[in-house]
């Protein structure tokens, strides 16, 4: 969210800066002659200064990564820049407007109004800067108008107040649009990296990181990937349904990533098939990986009320030792696995094998 609003006030703002350079001119020439220099000429160059710097400023990081710490610094650094500028031109407008003949007085109104608006439409992303510069550049005007007795200003302050609201509104209803589509991308990325009956990553995911553990891969700090095939889970479905085999898989699941933790990606291949990627550095590489496996789902599973008997079975592949490519370390384990799975144990070989590192 952070770095969608800098991207926007990035795009939009570089044309702001430039408008308030300009009318700078116009600003010092319309200025009331009996008002101190300082806030009649003063401001207005002061703030053509800051139009010139910030369009520079934005105009050399044009291109720049946006980072999260970078946006919310831009984030903060344009509400209070905005409140600033905003407050310079308020107090321009209020002590013009005082000291200027009634029948002029709707053209600083304009001034301002035009100035605000532009500032809030460009800030819009940025719900609390868009909120301060509105109150501060065209509430002090808006009472004049509104107290000012004269029937066109108060019409024309009425108009303005409405306008003003209508467009915080806006500015509400943007941001929970925005909202909602972060949150659809959201989803769908967990869609496309996540198993949605177990909620581990799937296929996608894990041959993404494993990928990324490669590139990163240090000769001297291996890592592994498991690849973990139930036996006995079609019998399962077959004698309770399809629903208490799901139920099982998630039980699985839970199982899995008690047992690895943050120390390594569980995902699920499809199927009662998943695979476990250890990171380098793991202290889970220190144990015998198959077995501390192999030993969280041992305990029996109760699942709907019904006692369910389902084992498994583990091939291991450790990199560099047994390949450097993820194909290879894919063929190392499904080859361990494949003989682990061959070893006959009776009855209960499901729950007792043990998988084998190659």
């Amino acid at each position: 969210m952070a770095i969608l609003r800098a991207n926007r006030v990035e795009t939009l703002t570089p044309m702001l800066f430039l408008m308030l350079a300009a009318t700078t001119p116009t600003a010092i020439y319309g200025g009331v002659a009996t008002v101190h220099p300082a806030i009649r000429i003063g401001f207005p160059v002061t703030l053509a200064v800051i139009g010139v710097l910030g369009f520079l400023f934005l105009m050399h990081n044009r291109g720049r990564r946006m980072s999260v710490r970078r946006a919310r610094r831009m984030i903060v650094e344009s509400t209070w820049l905005s409140g600033v500028t905003g407050a310079m031109c308020s107090i321009w407008t209020v002590t013009n407007w005082l000291a200027a003949p009634p029948a002029t007085h709707s053209y600083y109104a304009m001034i301002m109004a035009m100035g605000s608006l532009a500032t809030a439409y460009c800030l819009s992303s940025i719900r609390f800067a868009t909120f301060v510069n509105l109150i501060i550049g065209l509430g002090p005007v808006s009472v004049l108008m509104l107290t000012s007795g004269n029937p066109p200003e108060i019409a024309a302050g009425t108009s303005l107040v409405v306008a003003t609201l209508f467009l915080l509104r806006m500015v509400v209803q943007q941001h929970g649009q925005v909202i909602d589509l972060l949150e659809l991308q959201r989803q769908m990325r967990e869609l496309a990296h996540t198993d949605p009956l177990t909620g581990l990553a799937n296929r996608r995911e894990f041959d993404m990181r494993l990928d990324e553990e490669i590139a990163a891969a240090d000769a001297g700090k291996p890592f592994a990937i498991a690849l973990l095939d139930l036996d006995g889970f079609k019998p399962v479905n077959d004698r309770h349904g399809h629903a208490i085999g799901d139920l099982l898989l998630c039980e699985i699941a839970k199982r899995l990533r008690g047992a690895c933790g943050d120390h390594a990606v569980v995902a699920r291949q499809g199927g009662d098939e998943f695979a476990i990627l250890v990171h380098a550095g793991s202290p889970l590489l220190d144990t015998s990986l198959a077995d501390h496996i192999l030993a969280a789902l041992a305990a029996p599973y109760r699942i709907g009320g019904r006692p369910i008997s389902v084992g498994a079975s583990i091939g291991t592949a450790v990199w560099p030792r047994h390949g450097v490519t993820a194909r290879k370390l894919f063929e190392v384990a499904d080859t361990a696995l494949y003989a682990a799975k061959a070893v006959d144990r009776g009855p209960t070989s499901s729950v007792e094998s043990i998988g084998r590192m190659a």
